[in-house]
């Protein structure tokens, strides 16, 4: 049995994201939002992910979307879902996840970081800096 050789060639928090026919559209890729005051509520915000799987890896995966922050204080809910990957004859395949998050409540600054499990297995991470301005 071979080991899991899934990549992450793209993730990214985004003002817009769309998939359509197997291509992603994405404006405005950040890493920071900026706010007067705390708390505050971030209006929307969309977080793209594009994953690479082996031929061997081909089938439907479990995958979970978690956010931490170092004081503990993040109350939302996980992401899950189901990807779907099949080989369009090539050796390798992409998904992509694209979702958009409304009314993102921070009660001070800080950094958030998401998290992409995929079957239950930590795939990588990235950080989202909250910051005062």
């Amino acid at each position: 049995m071979r080991g899991i050789a899934i990549k992450i060639e793209l993730f990214t928090f985004c003002d817009f994201a769309q998939e359509n026919g197997g291509k992603l559209t994405i404006v405005g890729t950040f890493d920071t939002i900026i706010a007067r005051n705390f708390p505050c509520e971030h209006p929307q915000l969309f977080v793209v992910i594009r994953v690479r799987f082996d031929l061997w890896e081909f089938s439907n995966h479990d995958f979970r979307i978690e956010m931490r922050d170092l004081d503990s204080e993040m109350n939302m809910d996980p992401i899950n879902g189901k990807i779907e990957v099949r080989g369009g004859g090539n050796a390798t395949a992409v998904s992509h996840l694209v979702f958009s998050i409304s009314k993102m409540h921070f009660r001070n600054p800080g950094l958030v970081n998401f998290v992409l499990f995929i079957d239950d297995k930590e795939i990588g991470s990235i950080p989202l800096y909250v910051r005062k301005g």
